[in-house]
């Protein structure tokens, strides 16, 4: 039996730990069910999840370099003292993922599907296709992977620790669903792994098949067929997962194709397999070949998000776990957004080369009996004491605390197989667009609405309605994009307003401050959260948009023309006003007036417009970069400069701007010469790196004099009228780069090269002098000056007759 031992990162299992994305909308299987369970949990993934989880179909498109906004819940905790965890988010964009129109899974008989093709088959949803699940089907599964006690029902790689009786759900692959990072080719696409252990970044991020190539065998298709037909009896496999065993594989028409049971016709071998034997026509054997990366970057990798024990709820400060990624050019219809949630416990190292299949009770695991982890150890207990008194990793192990006796035993809630786990949410198709010529360099924002009908209660493990992002910060001229989407068909008894089951929602602002909130000032300060009437659209001022936007936000009215939509029954339930440009500056409180029900449900958003063009990211221990500009103002740091996640901001302040601001905090502009930058300002401003090490800036210069030197200063909000020089890496005529050990306020100046002045002074002396020694010496000689006049005069004419065509 082969044995296999691969570096990987979590275990898995079956499923009440569970994972759900709420932005964008996870499906978790539901199509447009009416009733608050799924309806079928195989329908296209394993998830693992709660019945009731997930959001109905409902399309959304983005446009290309946006940004996505995540959010989900975990039940299970995640960087958190009880379990070892990672949240993965992948995609993958491909013209045959569909939704579907059923909740049927797609079957793998061709005569249950139209035109005999399942994979056209539009009524079926599909994310995975057919030959994918095909290829798993028939493939080996890593042998050599730890399954505790749990004896699996077959040896291919639809058979896992999770899924030991290989149940389908959809076209997907369980091993590979189960493991990351997974060893063999994968359509999937990774975006960012958050973990709890930082210092495997690099190895998650070189292994990704983003960037690197993954090898798998191929086999003779007459082999495959033969072997279908008659080798392996619906558990075994066909397809080998190491090179050795690959190239041993042989198909041989004389001795294989004659079998009267297997029989079957072939007119000519694969050309693209090697032949060997005397008939080379008839002979041909596997091949290992290597599947490219897909050509795309590497992963961003980091720490996760805090989230605690039995709760699926929001981690610290009370708002939700997220993660905001700008979206490539992927210019496509058909996309999938898939997260996977892996956790493990500590009663054994899961990524340690020793827990492997010589950790098990046997080569065929008998469910019940105990594996050779050492549980023992962890209570320090030898092994005949330990295995006596039950400290043994096993399902359910009775325990003698105190000794065998003292007859106290204690059953254990022990699940082996649940104790590796991965659960998993994806979305309804979403679409990847370009941008209209006229946004090609714009920065454009996504406002969108997560949840679904329904108090706190009937929603869960969902949620209810809130605007996704719920707090936002831009810079004046950014563009928003406001849309949305949902359902016609959430259960009708849910609670909420307007026509039974239906989502619907609108835009409108708030009313004008009546008191102070909490709030220094009131000034560009529009509506206040603690309100719940909306503002009247004739005294309106939301974002510079122009009085047909505002109609269009509250009333639908580009979407519906008149109907009853007192309540917005008459709308649809999407929405799109495509993006539109923030000329405004302030902070603006919004609301919508359907679904802002207040001590049920709150519906409410906020926008602050500053001057500042801004950008931010969590950046831990692995490091990262943010850029502003086009990338000309840049913040690097460096892999091992942060001990611990943190967020950080860089804001562009144009040279006007940084001076209002620094007046307001009784300071100004510091150094001598001429400003020869903009302000960049990094948040925090406390010192955040560890020991002696920096994070790197590098700042776009707007008017270095040709002749000057670059000297960078910084100061903070907090002490502005106390600056420092900053030492500066390289500079040239475009930018300056220099480190850092602190946030801050920063700016260049330039001043005069004092020496190359100096040294164009004397030359400018030296040539002075020499004119005025000419003319007093033609003075002083006058026939010399005549001579030299006339032989110049001679020797120009000359010339001239010499480009003469006759002489």
């Amino acid at each position: 039996m082969m044995k296999i031992f691969v570096l990987i990162a979590m275990l898995v299992a079956a499923a009440q730990a569970d994972l759900y994305l709420h932005q964008p909308r996870g499906s978790n299987n539901r199509l447009d069910e009416a009733n608050r369970d799924r309806n079928n949990g195989n329908r296209l993934f394993d998830s693992q999840n709660n019945n009731r989880g997930g959001y109905n179909v409902g399309g959304i498109y983005y446009y290309e370099g946006t940004e996505v906004h995540f959010e989900w819940t975990n039940q299970h905790s995640c960087n958190d003292e009880n379990t070892a965890c990672e949240l993965i988010i992948q995609y993958n964009c491909d013209g045959s993922m569909r939704d579907g129109s059923t909740t049927t899974t797609i079957p793998e008989n061709p005569s249950q599907c139209r035109d005999f093709n399942c994979q056209t088959d539009l009524k079926y949803g599909m994310h995975e296709n057919f030959e994918y699940y095909q290829n798993c089907k028939y493939r080996s599964r890593n042998q050599g992977l730890f399954i505790a006690d749990r004896n699996l029902n077959g040896k291919s790689a639809r058979f896992t620790r999770q899924n030991n009786g290989g149940t389908r759900r959809g076209y997907e692959c369980p091993e590979e669903r189960d493991y990351y990072p997974y060893w063999g080719p994968t359509q999937w696409k990774d975006v960012v792994i958050m973990t709890t252990n930082v210092t495997r970044c690099p190895y998650y991020q070189e292994t990704s098949q983003n960037v690197q190539s993954r090898f798998a065998c191929q086999v003779p298709d007459p082999y495959f067929q033969y072997r279908k037909r008659c080798g392996t009896r619906g558990k075994g496999y066909i397809i080998p997962i190491t090179k050795t065993e690959c190239e041993k594989v042989t198909w041989n028409y004389n001795t294989d194709a004659q079998n009267p049971t297997c029989a079957m016709s072939i007119t000519a071998y694969d050309p693209t397999h090697p032949v060997t034997g005397e008939n080379s026509s008839l002979v041909l054997t596997g091949r290992w070949v290597e599947y490219a990366s897909h050509g795309i970057a590497a992963p961003d990798c980091q720490e996760a998000p805090w989230s605690r024990d039995n709760h699926l709820g929001n981690g610290i400060g009370g708002f939700p776990n997220t993660y905001n990624w700008t979206i490539p050019n992927l210019n496509h219809e058909f996309c999938v957004f898939r997260m996977r949630y892996n956790i493990t416990t500590s009663e054994y190292d899961a990524w340690s080369r020793t827990t492997n299949w010589t950790m098990m009770n046997a080569a065929k695991p008998r469910p019940g009996q105990p594996t050779n982890i050492p549980v023992w150890s962890q209570v320090k207990l030898n092994e005949t004491e330990g295995r006596n008194r039950g400290y043994i990793f096993r399902q359910n192990p009775v325990v003698h605390m105190f000794g065998e006796t003292k007859n106290l035993p204690l059953r254990l809630a022990v699940n082996t197989n649940q104790f590796g786990r991965t659960f998993q949410d994806r979305t309804h198709t979403f679409a990847v667009r370009p941008r209209p010529e006229e946004l090609r360099d714009a920065t454009i924002h996504n406002v969108q609405v997560r949840g679904k009908r329904g108090n706190i209660v009937q929603t869960y493990p969902g949620v209810e309605y809130d605007f996704a992002p719920n707090r936002l910060q831009i810079a004046n001229g950014d563009y928003i994009h406001f849309q949305w989407t949902g359902s016609n068909t959430n259960p009708n008894n849910n609670a909420g307003q307007g026509k039974q089951g239906t989502d619907r929602h609108n835009v409108v602002m708030l009313e004008e401050p009546r008191y102070d909130e909490g709030i220094m000032t009131r000034s560009n300060l529009y509506g206040q959260w603690g309100l719940n009437y909306p503002q009247h659209l004739d005294n309106t001022t939301f974002l510079g948009f122009n009085r047909t936007d505002l109609d269009t936000l509250a009333l639908l009215d580009s979407h519906q023309f008149r109907g009853e939509m007192s309540e917005l029954d008459d709308a649809g339930t999407y929405f799109d006003l495509k993006p539109r440009k923030v000329t405004q500056l302030g902070t603006y409180h919004f609301m919508c007036t359907r679904n802002n029900n207040f001590s049920n449900r709150s519906q409410k958003g906020k926008i602050i417009v500053g001057l500042a063009a801004l950008a931010y990211k969590t950046i831990g221990w692995n490091g990262g970069e943010i850029s502003l500009s086009g990338g000309t103002n840049k913040l690097t740091v460096p892999r091992g400069t942060l001990t611990s996640a943190l967020e950080m901001r860089m804001e562009h302040w144009k040279t006007t701007d940084c001076q209002e601001l620094l007046q307001n905090l009784g300071s100004r502009i510091y150094g001598e010469g001429e400003t020869a930058s903009d302000c960049l300002a990094i948040f925090p401003e406390r010192k955040v790196t560890t020991n002696d090490t920096n994070i790197w800036i590098t700042m776009k210069l707007n008017n270095l004099q040709s002749t000057g030197s670059v000297k960078v200063y910084q100061t903070t909000t907090a002490g502005a009228n106390s600056w420092t020089e900053v030492t500066v890496n390289s500079s040239d005529a475009t930018s300056v780069t220099f480190s850092a050990q602190s946030g801050g306020i920063f700016v260049a100046k330039s001043s005069p090269n004092i020496v190359l002045i100096v040294s164009i002074v004397a030359a400018c002396v030296v040539v002075g002098f020499i004119i005025l020694g000419t003319i007093v010496y033609f003075k002083k000689y006058p026939g010399k000056w005549t001579k030299i006049r006339t032989n110049t005069a001679q020797s120009l004419q000359y010339t001239v007759r010499s480009f003469q065509s006759k002489v």
